[in-house]
């Protein structure tokens, strides 16, 4: 058997290390970088962030499996993988521990915007005390676009704040925001409405034909001056440019970014000499998430090996 992982070798925590040890009678190849010139040869491809086209896998004489390591399948033509017969799985962020990695780094960046933390260590140089003036989580309103496996850590965490919580979801469900502790639970036809209520908008959604640019000119309009935005989805999801006018103008306080509209970003880009606190898409980065991955991961190539059915199958 022979298994591509489309990215260098020590790409996402060194995973393909672990991978290659866990099942030495396969061969395993890292291309080198996140593009994939051919599928020939290959009985297993790990995408990571690697798009996978029609086109691509016309070049694919042997595929069995297109396996992610996450959840994250946005770049994968599943539709023609399922024409051509081959298998499409990812690794579900609430059985992973990514999500709950994922709403961690959220809260982080949350902090960080309120606390000014791009001004502390000017504070510190200049030795002056008791500044910068910071902002509480405490009785602010947080709405959160996207009630998946994120959304759901994030709400677990978020309550120990004291702050208010309000939602989006494909649909819209009083049931769910009593379940959980919102105080509404709407749908994206309700998002002007979320947005003008907000102090902190958090994103944790999947870059799709209905969320493509779904942050842009027009919407952006709905928030109140000062907002905090935070993306832990997609970068497609929000339109560039409508970011850096919002950061300008003031219609946004600042952004924290794990994602964007090019990985990896353009360091010089304009926005980041805004108030923009950006990490390089380590969301699901961490010990606990990579092993959840993990071990998902060489599950599904040892039934793969063995003819068994495969776990969470997308096709």
């Amino acid at each position: 058997m022979k298994i591509l992982f489309a990215a260098p070798e020590n790409a996402w925590g060194g995973i393909f290390d672990k991978l290659r040890h866990a099942h030495p009678d396969v061969e395993f190849n890292a291309s080198g970088s996140y593009k994939i010139d051919s599928l020939k040869g290959f009985d297993v491809l790990i995408p990571t962030m690697s798009p996978v086209s029609e086109t691509l896998l016309r070049s694919a004489d042997s595929l069995q499996l297109i396996q992610q390591i996450g959840a994250g399948l946005e770049g994968v033509d599943i539709e023609a993988a399922t024409s051509r017969g081959i298998t499409v799985a990812n690794v579900p962020t609430d059985v992973s521990g990514n999500a709950d990695s994922v709403a961690e780094l959220g809260i982080y960046l949350m902090m960080a915007l309120a606390r000014q933390s791009r001004e502390i260590h000017t504070h510190l140089q200049n030795r002056q005390i008791g500044a910068p003036m910071g902002k509480a989580l405490q009785g602010k309103t947080a709405g959160l676009v996207g009630l998946g496996g994120i959304g759901k850590a994030l709400i677990q965490r978020l309550r120990a704040f004291n702050m208010r919580l309000i939602g989006i979801k494909s649909v819209a469900s009083e049931e769910f925001a009593e379940q959980f502790g919102l105080d509404w639970v709407g749908n994206l036809a309700n998002l002007p409405q979320l947005l003008s209520e907000s102090d902190f908008v958090v994103l944790s959604l999947p870059d799709s034909d209905e969320t493509h640019h779904l942050l842009n000119h027009n919407v952006f309009q709905y928030m109140r001056p000062g907002t905090f935005l935070v993306n832990l989805g997609r970068g497609g999801v929000i339109e560039r440019q409508a970011l850096l006018t919002a950061l300008e103008d003031g219609t946004l306080g600042g952004a924290g970014l794990d994602v964007f509209w090019q990985e990896p970003p353009d360091p010089q880009d304009p926005i980041f000499s805004q108030n923009v606190i950006a990490t390089p898409h380590i969301g699901g980065v961490t010990d606990v998430s990579l092993e959840g991955i993990y071990q998902n991961v060489i599950e599904n190539i040892r039934r793969l090996k063995q003819g068994e059915p495969l776990l969470h199958c997308r096709n």
